[in-house]
């Protein structure tokens, strides 16, 4: 019924189940209307008319679609010499491109690769004759609709368009008579042939749960006279699992679904069609126009999300005339919506019958042996599986499929480096002094090694290791020898401190602008040795002494001189306190600078004595927190007689606080 319409050259919209043989119906009439070197040597065409630019475009909206349509075109076109290229993406550009420069007569792709290809000036559509879209309700949906506008913007507005699909709706074939000038609707059914789908499918739903389904399907690939099945899931997850269960199970499985990459799916389909697996585990992706010689069964492990879907499914077997089964297994969170399906298509499963593994009926109804178990027996498998099927490198494109350099390669691309000339730059962070080795390059050092005289148990802490510290301290500047020759005949404390400060000497480092030493100024010399006593004797003593410094009393430093940060602390024995000896003058201990990073030092000096900045104030003499009537008689008693004794030598009673309150005489 097409073939006439569509050699006219008028435009068609084909609608037929599935099964029925639509490529061909409208690649007959497009393998006629190219111009070919055949038709010039046999006179019916010019030799003016050749071109290498392609006459013919199908779209199509799926991959493993566009590859079978593309063999399907060339097989029927062998006997002229059709050129046809299939375009689509997930292989490599480059033999695309090359393809077309030598010049091709018909192209078939998706609409993805074909924009971008157009776009980057490489595909030039302005001689297409006639457009085909194939599929036209799946191409002519929201997901597909902008690109196909854009394509057909490209193309001559003369030319024939035309439309195949087993599925037509209204609206869609509304919208498609926008892109065509007066085109003729073609429905092809056989009169017996009542239903949506084909006569020789035989449907059965069944009300299954969904941790039963694996071992479900397992028993019904079981049954006898299954060839090969196709089962279709909604998710590529659940598809990927399916697969690798069976697998596990001892069957020979394979998966189509959109994570693989193109050269897995296509290693899937190939092994399909080639007989080494027999299970195909796929998505919707593989539900339209694949066409493979001997699927009995298909088995929907999901239910499809429309009436559509449903028949693009099950259309995969009974296909030129074929019997085949259709099993459709429905999760009870899935009711509601098989229950739309069954009655878009008028079938008679609305309420499903409940199904498991074990159940009777399902032996009966597909004819499964008795005693079957979930696990395929080593006898029956005689598949040499998807691994027998080498993977075709496409070249493919988004991180997909590509394989690493051979190890021998990267040693030789390592072998052909030149040699460095320089030590590539140290990133270490060390605290200085210590050895990286005689290949590598000094790095400067902020901080000047500390001399093995001055702190010899510090350098050899340097050298055993350098431990990574990040606080900030600050450190003592070595007093002059006439101080400290001063401090240790005058005053023997101060001169230990003044040693102890000596012994611990930091290498210098650099200082700020505003040093503290630049602020600091010089110690009092007002304070008095009595002071100085009565601070030593008032001041406990520490399990360790907080800082390194020599502190004399002196007035108390603004509150913009505190130092940002704590000083670190340094664990020294315990310091005895002890009177000292007088004193005439006070040691000046100017402060170091702030250090950005200090060495910290084993000291194994005397002990050194804390002096506070302010000096501390007289002891009290203590008192009772609470004061009772006993405490107040027994203090008061001798205070008072000391008062009044002096008084003409007379004796006086103590005097008696007035009570604060008195009860009530009766």
């Amino acid at each position: 019924m097409t073939l006439p319409v569509a050699l006219s050259g008028s435009d068609v919209i084909g609608q037929a189940k599935t099964g029925t043989g639509k490529t061909l119906g409208f690649g007959l009439p497009l393998l006629e209307r190219v111009t070919v070197p055949a038709d010039v040597e046999a006179g019916r065409a010019k030799p003016e008319q050749l071109t290498d630019a392609p006459q013919a475009l199908v779209v199509v909206p799926t991959r493993e679609l566009c590859q079978q349509v593309t063999n399907d075109l060339l097989t029927a076109g062998k006997a002229r010499n059709v050129r046809v290229l299939a375009i689509y993406g997930g292989r490599a550009y480059e033999p695309q491109v090359e393809a077309l420069k030598k010049g091709v007569d018909i192209i078939v792709g998706t609409p993805g690769r074909l924009l971008d290809l157009a776009g980057q000036k490489k595909l030039d559509l302005s001689h297409i004759r006639a457009l085909v879209l194939d599929e036209a309700d799946e191409m002519l949906d929201l997901g597909f609709l902008p690109d196909v506008e854009r394509i057909m913007n490209m193309l001559p507005p003369k030319r024939q368009t035309m439309l195949f699909s087993a599925t037509m709706p209204g609206a869609v074939i509304g919208l498609a008579r926008r892109y065509m000038s007066q085109p003729t609707h073609i429905s092809a059914t056989s009169p017996d042939d009542e239903g949506a789908t084909v006569k020789n499918i035989a449907q059965h739903v069944f009300r299954a749960h969904n941790m039963d389904k694996p071992e479900l399907v397992s028993r019904i690939l079981q049954a006898d006279g299954r060839g090969l099945a196709m089962i279709f899931c909604r998710t590529k997850r659940t598809a990927a699992d399916i697969a690798e269960q069976l697998e596990k199970r001892g069957f020979a499985s394979g998966a189509v679904h959109g994570d693989l990459g193109q050269g897995a799916r296509e290693q899937a389909l190939r092994a399909f069609r080639n007989g080494k697996v027999d299970v195909l585990v796929c998505t919707d992706v593989a539900a339209r126009g694949i066409d493979v010689e001997g699927v009995t069964h298909v088995i929907n492990y999901q239910t499809p999300e429309d009436e559509k879907t449903y028949l693009h499914r099950v259309g995969r077997t009974g296909r030129a005339g074929n019997k085949g089964i259709a099993v459709t297994l429905v999760d009870w969170d899935d009711i509601p919506r098989w229950k739309l399906i069954n009655k878009a298509l008028d079938l008679p499963f609305d309420e499903p019958e409940e199904t498991y593994s074990t159940s009777p009926h399902l032996y009966e109804i597909l004819s499964i042996p008795s005693g079957t178990k979930g696990i395929l027996p080593r006898a029956d498998r005689t598949r040499a599986g998807l691994r027998a099927e080498e993977v075709e490198d496409l070249g493919e494109t988004g991180g997909r499929g590509r394989k690493s350099a051979p190890a021998a390669a990267a040693a030789a691309v390592v072998e052909d480096r030149p040699a460095r000339t320089r030590t590539p730059r140290q990133r270490r962070r060390t605290r200085g002094g210590s050895d990286l080795g005689a290949d590598a390059v000094e790095t400067p050092v902020t901080e000047a090694p500390v001399t093995p005289a001055e702190t010899p148990d510090a350098v050899e802490g340097a050298e055993a290791r350098t431990p990574r510290r990040r606080r900030r301290t600050r450190a003592v500047v070595p007093s002059t020898a006439a101080s400290t020759a001063t401090a240790v005949a005058e005053a023997p404390v101060v001169a230990e401190a003044v040693e102890v400060s000596e012994a611990v000497e930091a290498p210098k480092a650099r200082t700020r602008t505003r040093s503290r030493a630049a602020k600091a100024t010089e110690v009092s010399e007002a304070v008095t040795t009595v002071e100085v006593a009565k601070a030593v004797e008032a001041a406990p003593a520490k399990k360790a002494v907080r800082k390194r410094t020599v502190k004399v009393t002196a007035p108390a430093p603004e509150a913009d001189e505190l130092p940002a940060k704590r000083p670190t602390r340094t664990r020294a024995p315990r310091a005895k306190s002890a009177p000292v000896a007088e004193a005439t003058q006070v040691v000046e201990a100017p402060v170091r600078p702030r250090l950005k990073r200090p060495v910290r030092a084993r000291v194994s000096a005397e002990p050194e004595v804390d002096f506070q900045m302010a000096p501390m104030p007289e002891p009290e003499p203590t008192r009772p927190l609470r004061r009772t009537a006993s405490t107040r008689s027994s203090s008061a008693k001798p205070k008072v007689e000391k008062a009044t004794a002096s008084a003409d030598g007379a004796e006086a009673k103590p005097r008696r606080r007035r009570a604060p309150r008195k009860p009530a005489e009766s």
